[in-house]
């Protein structure tokens, strides 16, 4: 069995996926445990919309809307939520509270997101972090059914690893340039 820092270690991202995806049940576990991150006032501002099938469809057709895209760029963009069998919309849900700032509540999302992502990857499924400007489209936003209080951080593109994939390996990082002690 792999050390959870082996499974963090060795995370890679997986922009081609085949069909087969985790269903509702098995993401439950995933998502309560991925809902474990610090979280200040345990405020939990976040959520996670499943979207399979023809909610694709919808997405695609939103990312259209936005673009204002038509002919052949407009047919690659409603396909783009296609590339994986399932999505998983991270939303961060902003709350009034004096002691949390919105941008700690994203934060808390976006944890919430990395830790999913982990989690799936280490259950053995392709994932892949998608974000970009149709996160603050309002076409895009209407076809997840945003409130106000809510923004979108991205999708988690998420279907089975193809065989012998060596896709998204990256090299290691050097720890000594990124931590610094202060004196």
């Amino acid at each position: 069995m792999r050390s959870l820092v082996e499974a963090v270690a060795s995370r890679r991202s997986y922009s081609r996926v085949t069909d087969a995806a985790p269903t509702h049940a098995e993401l439950l576990p995933l998502v309560a445990a991925a809902g474990r991150v610090a979280d200040h006032s345990s405020l939990r501002p976040w959520r996670i919309i499943e979207l399979r099938g023809d909610a694709r469809g919808r997405l695609g057709r939103a990312f259209v809307k936005d673009a204002g895209a038509h002919g052949p760029d407009a047919e690659k963009l409603e396909q783009k939520p296609f590339r994986a069998p399932l999505l998983l919309a991270i939303v961060s849900v902003r709350q009034k509270s004096e002691k949390v700032p919105g941008w700690e509540q994203d934060a808390v999302a976006a944890g919430v997101a990395h830790t999913l992502s982990l989690l799936l990857d280490d259950a053995g499924w392709g994932v892949f972090w998608r974000t970009g400007t149709h996160t603050r489209s309002n076409a895009v936003s209407r076809a997840h059914d945003l409130a106000k209080n809510e923004r979108l951080l991205g999708w988690l593109y998420v279907g089975g690893v193809p065989d012998g994939s060596r896709e998204g390996h990256r090299t290691s990082i050097d720890p000594e340039r990124y931590l610094t002690v202060l004196g």
